[in-house]
């Protein structure tokens, strides 16, 4: 369900209620998973009895992360399953009464909380831009100021794992198809905790692995298991031959050997070789061996070769050991016949880039039945706000993914008449759009509290991610040096923000 419109309530609920029975999402304590300025502020809200002024906040991000051109969204479903069960209860507010600075009054404003608010969002799998608005929400200041530090932990971090496992798999078809040779995310034991593991290993998937070793991800989110051995497996047997035959004993028809324990070429192969002959005879396969160690291309050349001439061209080659998507692509690119990845620390802790800036900004406040906008100004340029209650669509032309016009919500959506887009900083720079179709790309997920959003499977956000992908220009699309994607204004928005940054910058 992508086009924002309603669902009829069994059908929205229904799957809501599959996620909410969960572990993952049965979170007692998430109404204090905020800053304290989060709470300060509502306090002073509530005293200065503004509590309910209906405003408008967007989430979004300044800079693309790894020097890449482009960010895959991640994590709507658990900010939707945060915002729907959002509750204080009893446990939590003795905690906040224990600090000595809130009063009575105010617990007891929060004992009746719960998120009536409207969240508009891109649906997960997404590609999205700098300052493009992931979500945003509008509802009273009181509600929308204590949700800002979840929704960003949410969204900044599965959006980031999503886009790195994405550069992972875009690494694999410098040459190859990346169905042929797959990816499986090991990040566990790397992971920054238990909910970085599991949460990173659903955005892996979006973003384009085929399976996990995380066993508790696959139970959770259906996702793929897999996974063979450790050395310690071979060590633990007085010969590796032994230690071999016994897995291949264990798992006859899914057997793939570690063979870097003690020698690749001298030790490794020819005993999982031996095994697989072994095997032969009784009818299997030896389905692969795994390298996690040494000179990754020519060991695999070399792999290749014995096994080939030993008559067992079948049997895949799958590589680990610290893999990032700038060593994969170069292995392939050197020849290495390798046909998966095993992807680790690179992976589950982006470790180049181990955060994504996202930001929550509020961009308008309801005056006199209106929306009037908000702005941030700053020394920073980067850092000045887009202002208003804002929307945002992409252009395609000849089927791929053209441009972004980031719009004030009340302008008309173009449809077939020319549009001319220019640079918001440079803005010389400018063309013409003549042929094109249009598509909005904020949807509603939540209205007035009440979800109207059918949250898809992760195997349908995983399948609408790579259609997204496929969308975009493989220039944007590449690891180094990527070309910048048109993200514009329209020119009634850009004129907004010139005349409210003169008004406050003398």
């Amino acid at each position: 369900m992508r086009d924002g419109s309603v669902l009829p309530e069994g059908s929205v609920l229904q799957r809501e209620r599959e996620l909410a029975a969960l572990p993952v999402y049965r979170r007692s304590d998430f109404s204090v998973l905020t800053d304290l300025y989060q709470l300060t502020m509502m306090y002073g809200y509530f005293k200065s009895g503004r509590m309910n002024k209906r405003v408008v906040f967007d989430l979004f991000y300044r800079v693309n992360p790894c020097g890449n051109g482009y960010v895959l969204a991640a994590g709507l479903e658990q900010a939707v399953m945060y915002l729907r069960g959002l509750r204080f209860e009893e446990d939590q507010l003795e905690y906040l009464r224990s600090l000595g600075i809130f009063d009575e009054p105010f617990l007891e404003e929060l004992s009746r909380f719960h998120f009536s608010g409207t969240l508009y969002a891109v649906p997960e799998g997404c590609v999205v831009f700098p300052q493009e608005p992931v979500l945003r929400l509008e509802g009273r200041v009181f509600e929308l100021q204590l949700i800002e530090s979840a929704l960003l932990c949410f969204v900044n971090h599965q959006s980031l794992i999503a886009t790195k496992a994405a550069r992972m798999v875009e690494a694999t078809r410098v040459v190859a198809l990346a169905d042929d040779q797959p990816i499986s995310e090991f990040g566990l034991r790397r992971a920054q905790n238990v909910d970085a593991a599991l949460f990173g290993a659903r955005a892996a998937f979006i973003g384009g692995c085929a399976s996990t070793s995380n066993v508790a991800a696959g139970k959770y989110f259906g996702i793929p298991v897999s996974g063979t051995q450790a050395h310690s497996w071979v060590q633990s047997f007085p010969t590796e031959l032994e230690a071999f035959r016994a897995y291949a004993n264990a798992f006859p028809d899914n057997a793939v050997l570690l063979v870097d324990t003690y020698n690749v070429l001298r030790s490794g192969l020819p005993n999982a070789i031996t095994v697989a002959r072994e095997l032969r005879a009784q009818g299997r396969e030896l389905r692969g061996i795994r390298i996690d160690s040494g000179d990754l291309a020519y060991l695999s050349k070399a792999a290749r070769r014995q096994l080939d001439a030993a008559g067992f061209s079948q049997t895949r080659i799958i590589a680990s050991d610290d893999l990032d998507e700038h060593t994969i692509r170069d292995l392939i690119l050197q020849g290495a016949p390798i046909d998966a990845w095993g992807v680790g620390t690179a992976l589950v802790t982006a470790k180049d880039c181990p955060a994504l800036g996202g930001v929550y900004k509020l961009s308008a406040e309801l005056e006199d039945g209106r929306f009037a906008p908000r702005i941030k100004v700053s020394e920073n340029p980067a850092k000045v706000t887009n202002p208003g209650k804002k929307k945002w669509v992409r252009f395609y032309v000849d089927g791929w993914a053209n441009a972004d016009l980031i719009m004030l919500d009340d302008q008309p959506t173009p449809h077939g008449e020319p549009v001319v887009l220019f640079d918001p900083i440079h803005t010389y720079k400018r063309k013409t759009l003549v042929e094109y179709s249009v598509r909005e790309m904020l949807v509603p997920i939540i209205v007035d509290g009440e979800l109207v959003y059918e949250l898809p499977t992760l195997d349908a956000i995983r399948t609408f991610a790579r259609a997204e992908l496929a969308a975009i220009p493989p220039e944007t699309r590449r690891a180094l040096n990527p070309h910048t994607y048109h993200v514009d204004l329209s020119e009634e928005l850009w004129a907004l923000k010139q005349q409210m940054v003169q008004a406050v910058v003398p």
